[in-house]
């Protein structure tokens, strides 16, 4: 019987079926609400993680207008992706959504470069999450526990929080699924309250200082950005929004363990993006009118936030602050671990990667893919520690690979959006979903996203990230080497055509190995 409130057994059996109908077992479990799906994006995007840590970006380039008029357009600049990829999830509902996106609205190559391009990002990504997750630590806590910032006590942080959003995860989707509730929750709650904290203890409230330019590049901004043009300064802000709003993903990652996806994902693709850029807004223009001096704020780089807390916010409120951004960003990784996850396990499903028999298991007792779970975790860890003690011409190879993960993320929802473009109106793609636009709308934002993806390179391959273009010719130069020498005759991406119907028999034993009857 269904046990969700609005979600009856014939709701749940045409889930089954739409899944089955693509080739695959009901072997997750389908427990996330619509809220739920979204609060899983709205957690991962967390713009009290992006939108604190990145904010020298903004604040040490063209000041106040950074946050003022540059996190709107930045904002829409991600918006143009999720709209174009909701119109593509409604239609095909699955996890690691856009691997098999790629693959159906392409061919098997394009459905590869796109799965190990998200991937990737998503490793990379869930590094980078959690290690702002420890720099924000240490630049509230760390004073008063006497704990410095340590590459060793780093790296003993990353493998306790780390190994506990796995573990959480691994425990089965109903707990994760309360805990991303909750953060869903607390991120409106920690905005409201920062914003209202910081009007409270402006000096003045002088909105003009968010229309403002000011060129903070090089020594004026701590070294945030080196010195360029006050059109290059602004654009290098736009990076601030467009790092902290992604991640949206997660919602088409986590299809097959939500309700109604067809109509339930797109919609909180759609609206994650959209709360996050105003509420985001709300507490960030806050914050810039509490600022005591913009010239002040921009020497401070990237302890900016601490910085002006310090100058206007009392003790006791000031930490109880960061007690919330703290617990938002750990919540923050444990979204960023379910979808890593969900993307090994749909590429795995298919043979996609080393070891996929045992990623691509899903465990009866938690119907959770553990090994996939562990994978992502582990990873990610890894490729902090290995980075980190790696430097490359004198910059840090951890920072050099992170100004790529977001470019990588960016290409793997281009990829299926150019694909998508084509494929509409061929059997391919001869349909909508039930969240359907239109082909005007549809064809409009996947134009708008070509343009923002263009955009996105352009300013993400500037000094300082200037490695960014050499890593990125050089994974496109070693894919191209792989998939020709080896995964072209291997790899036989996801099932079409006569292959779905002849899995039939396979796809019930292996929802009868789980205990899922839904379907049947």
């Amino acid at each position: 019987m269904a046990t969700t409130p609005g979600y009856s057994d014939v709701d749940k059996a045409e889930d089954v079926k739409h899944l089955h109908s693509m080739g695959y077992a009901q072997e997750l479990e389908r427990r996330l609400s619509r809220f739920s799906n979204f609060a899983v994006s709205f957690s991962i995007i967390c713009i009290l993680s992006g939108g604190i840590n990145s904010l020298a970006q903004g604040t040490s380039g063209a000041g106040g207008i950074g946050v003022g008029i540059g996190w709107l357009v930045g904002c829409f600049v991600s918006l143009t992706f999720a709209v174009a990829m909701s119109q593509i999830s409604s239609a095909y509902p699955t996890a690691g959504g856009l691997y098999h996106w790629g693959s159906i609205l392409g061919n098997r190559g394009t459905g590869w470069v796109t799965a190990w391009l998200n991937l990737l990002g998503l490793i990379t990504v869930l590094g980078a999450i959690n290690v702002g997750t420890w720099t924000f630590f240490i630049g509230a806590f760390g004073p008063a526990l006497g704990i410095d910032g340590s590459l060793t006590n780093q790296m003993i942080f990353l493998v306790v929080i780390t190994g506990a959003q796995a573990l959480i995860n691994h425990l089965g989707i109903k707990l994760t699924a309360k805990l991303t509730d909750f953060s869903g929750y607390l991120i409106f709650f920690g905005s409201i309250l920062i914003a209202v904290v910081c009007l409270a203890f402006a000096q003045t409230w002088d909105f003009g200082r968010l229309f403002t330019f000011h060129n903070y590049s090089g020594d004026a901004g701590g070294g945030v950005w080196p010195q360029v043009s006050n059109a290059w300064v602004f654009a290098l802000g736009l990076l601030l929004p467009i790092y902290t709003i992604t991640g949206y993903d997660a919602s088409a990652h986590t299809s097959e363990e939500t309700i109604k996806a067809a109509s339930s994902v797109p919609r909180a693709m759609v609206m994650s993006v959209v709360w996050s850029a105003l509420f985001g807004y709300l507490f960030l223009a806050a914050f810039v009118l509490m600022i005591p001096n913009m010239d002040d704020a921009a020497k401070q780089g990237w302890n900016v936030f601490f910085w002006a807390f310090d100058q206007r916010v009392p003790s006791g409120l000031k930490e109880f602050v960061y007690l919330v951004v703290f617990v938002a960003q750990l919540l923050c990784g444990l979204a960023t671990v379910t979808s890593a996850s969900r993307m090994i396990f749909a590429f795995s499903r298919d043979g996609g990667l080393p070891g996929s028999s045992a990623l691509a298991k899903v465990s009866p007792t938690y119907r959770t893919p553990v090994a996939a779970i562990w994978t992502a975790a582990i990873l990610s860890v890894l490729f902090v520690w290995g980075s980190s003690v790696v430097s490359v011409a004198g910059t840090s190879a951890y920072t050099i690979v992170v100004s790529c993960t977001v470019i990588f993320l960016f290409l793997s929802f281009t990829v299926p959006i150019v694909l998508g473009m084509m494929a509409w109106g061929t059997p391919k793609w001869d349909k909508m979903g039930p969240w359907n636009m239109g082909r005007g709308v549809f064809m409009l934002f996947a134009f708008l996203s070509i343009v923002s993806m263009i955009l996105i390179f352009v300013i993400g391959i500037q000094p300082p990230n200037d490695w960014a273009l050499y890593i990125t010719v050089g994974f496109f130069i070693l894919t191209a080497i792989v998939w020709f020498a080896f995964e072209r005759n291997r790899f036989q991406g996801p099932p079409l055509g006569d292959i779905i119907a002849a899995r039939q028999a396979a796809i019930k034993a292996a929802e009868q190995a789980v205990g899922e009857t839904g379907g049947h």
